[in-house]
């Protein structure tokens, strides 16, 4: 039985129509902008649906303009196919040169997370806008005889233009949504979109409009709360600031970009909180909770939408016409396009990356294939010659597209270096950017306890401040913050930023105190009270799902920190950083005060201008931020909304405590709840996805060494080369490949103060090395596996025999004893570098899912 929000489905209903259609009453109705019938291209399931009149209807505030309608069809009649086909794929900017551009007519290009000019993380903002303006001059490049249409791109500006070196990185939506504050939107909408535009980029992938329902979903931080009520309240005000307001002359002027509401839809409901898993959900469910936010957006003018990874009831959402044409295209009246997700069409019975029809006729009108776009562009030609793919429907997708070039007047305005704010580079980081972002900080943080009034912090005390997330703005970030996963940045990859420590100690200073850094809690002189930042390290989408919302279920290193602080009568402030409620109970009651302070980016003042009071101890600024998901009682409360049966949270969806209220007394908490995690692994991931905290993976030869922090690391001697590469999803593989010319090793290590980890008891338990390998050139010599057991203990085994038998078939597991690798007397209860690979000669091989795991079997024997 589906459970229905006690807020009244009608209720709400009616609430998004007034939403949907408010201030539009003199706008003409637009032409019906649903898609011609076309095929599906594959046979569908049989289910019943409300139909489209049952969800909310919008009104685009852009009547379709008589004059630009009719150069649009006379510019796609004189189109060919191939151009047709050009205009929707969107290539990688990796993998898509300017030549390319110009000798397919693409539509598109985007950079994932992490991707930069010329592979350079610290590339300029001159960089970025040289590498817009060959693409633009390719696509305008009319010396082929055929048209030019200017190419638009695509980038991730979730939380600020995270992608560039410099720029203001603003709290992740999790932490808005904890600030309540729909006007705050629209500010950092505006600033996102400037600093956006200075690299001459023309359209982000934000907002993100998920309603998420399990906080077990690794892109629970990417949404603004649990109640679609904020949803809507939000949606409408960050596409105002994205894009500016319709029927203004800020609207998608050079200044602003193009918005995208994503990802239509379900996204956030998926079952056990899966990342592109299945919303086993009614279909009033769906549009009540999940849909809240798209037609405010849609009466906002949001330009462009995203098709989602996910599955609606088994039929994934790039194949549902129904969603994407009836509902979204038709009563919804988006009159732009949609945009697929990264290779998402591949994920449709039938398709792969390289061919899908039944996306296209679904209404996926841009199709995100950032790889294989050469075999997608020649296969699709093919399905329009045979009529798989209606032309009607080809001509729609291109109609909707350069409708959405036209508008924001790319047509017009020149080469991206030409356009109103470009090449400006103070913009971006600039101090009133940074000014919005720090507010924004401030509003975001919800006081959890304050025991004994421990907070504000008191003039002229002796602050202690620890915690591996103390002075670590890349970890405050989180991901999506210049790489991907967020993971191998440093303070010096953020120019103009402040790290929570680095606030604190001015405020503290100002106030008559002074400070203390350690990240290990130890100090040198005793503290009045002492500042612990910790929580979860960075991650992005599916690497960040988890089996249940315990914080540190196995090492603890956080708590027992927590607790050697309290054991020394010292007072403890606990600021927790991290991307979704998560159980702490342990950590609370070892605090006397605790901050969420989710992941507030790179202005750390913010947390220093509410935690530290001026010199007459008067509160600075007071706590603001309400919870916007509920907070659990135990690791299982993943699914905990107010609108669902057996509602029993720890801290409501709400709640909030300040300094101008009465109580924050929180007596001890329950620890011994169900689903906590019991002592002793039986596994030990080491890269799953990604590298598992504390692990980082390095590449090294005699005179280098180098931390792979997003997609790409190579060696100044070009021994070795490490990229991400793709076994099962995307980028959850390493790929590693030796030149030959002198020895390199790949290798992974921790990269912070807790370096060792103990695997005495899996040694003991016969247990096993285990990770996924696909050998593409095995070595003509020595390939040494290596693990470092301790000072002056390291001990090698040659797998270059075995690996030759495992090449050129493919992805296959290799699982070897612990046992092989130990001497009579080692006990592995001290590894700092759990897995390398070293050779001196030509090979290329990837690895994924690297464990050491008290599982047994093996496929190798000892070499």
């Amino acid at each position: 039985m589906i459970i229905r929000p006690n807020f009244k489905n009608a209720a709400l209903t009616a609430l998004l129509l007034l939403v949907a259609c408010a201030d539009n009453s003199a706008v003409e109705q637009a032409a019906d902008n649903s898609s011609p019938a076309v095929p599906s291209g594959k046979t569908q399931t049989q289910t019943t649906y409300l139909g489209a009149d049952a969800w909310p209807a919008a009104q685009s505030p852009l009547p379709l303009n008589a004059a630009m309608e009719k150069k649009i069809k006379a510019f796609v009649a004189q189109m060919t196919i191939e151009e047709k086909v050009g205009q929707l794929i969107q290539g990688e900017i990796k993998e898509t040169t300017p030549e390319d551009v110009r000798n397919y007519h693409l539509g598109s290009v985007l950079n994932g997370g992490g991707s930069m000019p010329n592979r350079n993380k610290h590339a300029t903002p001159q960089e970025w806008l040289d590498l817009a303006d060959a693409y633009y001059d390719a696509s305008m490049d009319t010396s082929d005889g055929k048209a030019a249409i200017p190419i638009i791109w695509g980038s991730d500006a979730v939380h600020g233009h995270n992608n560039v070196i410099g720029a203001t990185i603003f709290p992740h939506n999790i932490g808005l949504g904890a600030a309540h504050n729909p006007g705050l939107m629209r500010e950092i909408g505006n600033v996102t979109a400037r600093e956006t535009r200075v690299t001459g980029i023309d359209w982000t992938f934000a907002p993100t409009l998920a309603v998420v329902q399990n906080d077990r979903w690794g892109r629970t931080y990417e949404s603004y709360s649990e109640d679609p009520s904020l949803i809507t309240a939000y949606a409408k005000e960050m596409v105002y600031g994205l894009q500016g307001v319709p029927g203004t002359d800020e609207f998608l002027d050079a200044n602003h970009v193009i918005a995208t509401a994503k990802h239509f839809l379900g996204d956030g409901g998926t079952e056990n909180g899966d990342d592109q898993g299945n919303a086993k959900v009614s279909e009033a469910e769906l549009r009540d909770i999940h849909g809240a936010g798209y037609a405010p957006a849609i009466a906002a003018g949001v330009q462009t939408a995203m098709a989602s990874f996910s599955s609606w009831n088994d039929e994934k959402l790039h194949g549902s016409r129904y969603l994407l044409t009836d509902v979204l295209k038709g009563r919804m009246a988006l009159d732009g396009f949609v945009v697929g997700d990264w290779n998402g069409h591949g994920q449709l019975p039938g398709c792969t990356n390289q061919s899908c029809a039944a996306s296209i006729n679904a209404g996926v009108d841009m199709i995100m294939v950032p790889t294989d776009w050469k075999q997608f562009y020649h296969n699709t030609v093919a399905q329009v010659v045979s009529g798989e793919i209606p032309m009607a429907r080809l001509d729609d997708a291109v109609s909707r597209i350069v409708r959405v070039k036209m508008r924001a007047g790319l047509f017009d305005k020149g080469r991206p270096s030409e356009r109103g704010i470009a090449g400006k580079p103070d913009i971006i980081g600039s101090p009133e950017h940074r000014d919005v972002a720090r507010r924004a900080v401030q509003q975001s943080l919800v006081l959890l306890k304050n025991n004994d009034d421990i907070l504000p912090l008191k003039a002229g005390q002796n602050i202690l401040i620890t915690g591996d997330g103390a002075d670590n703005i890349g970890k405050q970030s989180g991901g999506w913050t210049i790489t991907w996963q967020g993971t191998g940045n440093v303070n010096t990859d953020f120019p103009g930023g402040t790290s929570i420590f680095d606030g604190l100690n001015r405020a503290v200073s100002d106030a008559g105190g002074q400070t203390e850094l350690s990240v290990d809690g130890s100090y040198t002189a005793r503290p009045d009270v002492a500042i612990v930042v910790f929580g979860e390290d960075p991650y992005a989408e599916y690497l960040g799902d988890r089996d249940t919302l315990e914080f540190q279920p196995i090492h603890k290193t956080s708590l027992k920190l927590l607790q050697k602080l309290k054991a020394e009568n010292i007072p403890v402030v606990s600021v927790f950083l991290s991307g979704r409620p998560m159980w702490v109970n342990p950590e609370i009651n070892a605090s006397d005060a605790f901050v969420a302070a989710w992941l507030p980016g790179s202005e750390g003042g913010g947390i220093a201008d509410v935690l530290v009071a001026d010199g007459q101890n008067e509160p600075r600024h007071d706590f603001r931020g309400t919870l916007s998901f509920s907070w659990p009682k135990t690791p299982l409360q993943d699914v905990l909304n107010p609108h669902h049966s057996g509602y029993d949270p720890l801290f409501k969806l709400g709640y909030g405590l300040s300094y101008a209220s009465a109580g924050g007394i929180v007596e001890k908490l329950l620890e011994d709840v169900e689903g906590v995690a019991k002592a002793g692994a039986d596994n030990y991931a080491i890269y799953a996805g990604r590298p598992q905290a504390p692990w980082q993976v390095w590449v090294s030869d005699e005179q280098s060494t180098i931390l792979l922090s997003g997609a790409y690391a190579a060696l100044p001697s070009k021994a070795a080369v490490v990229t991400t590469a793709d076994m099962t999803v995307q980028e959850d593989a390493l790929n590693i490949s030796w030149s030959g010319q002198k020895s390199a090793s790949m290798f992974i290590q921790a990269g912070g103060s807790e370096t060792n980890y103990d695997f005495s008891t899996i040694l003991k338990a016969g247990g096993t090395l285990r990770f996924d390998v696909n050998v593409e050139q095995p070595p003509r010599g020595e390939m040494l596996l290596k693990i470092a057991c301790g000072q002056n203990c390291e001990r090698t085994i040659d797998i270059a025999a075995q690996l030759g038998t495992m090449a050129d078939k493919g992805w296959q597991a290799y699982a070897l004893k612990l046992s092989c690798f130990a001497r009579e007397d080692d006990t592995f209860d001290v590894i700092s570098r759990p897995f390398m690979l070293k050779s001196s000669n030509k090979a290329a091989l990837s690895v994924a899912n690297i464990t050491v795991s008290k599982q047994t079997d093996t496929t190798h024997q000892c070499p």
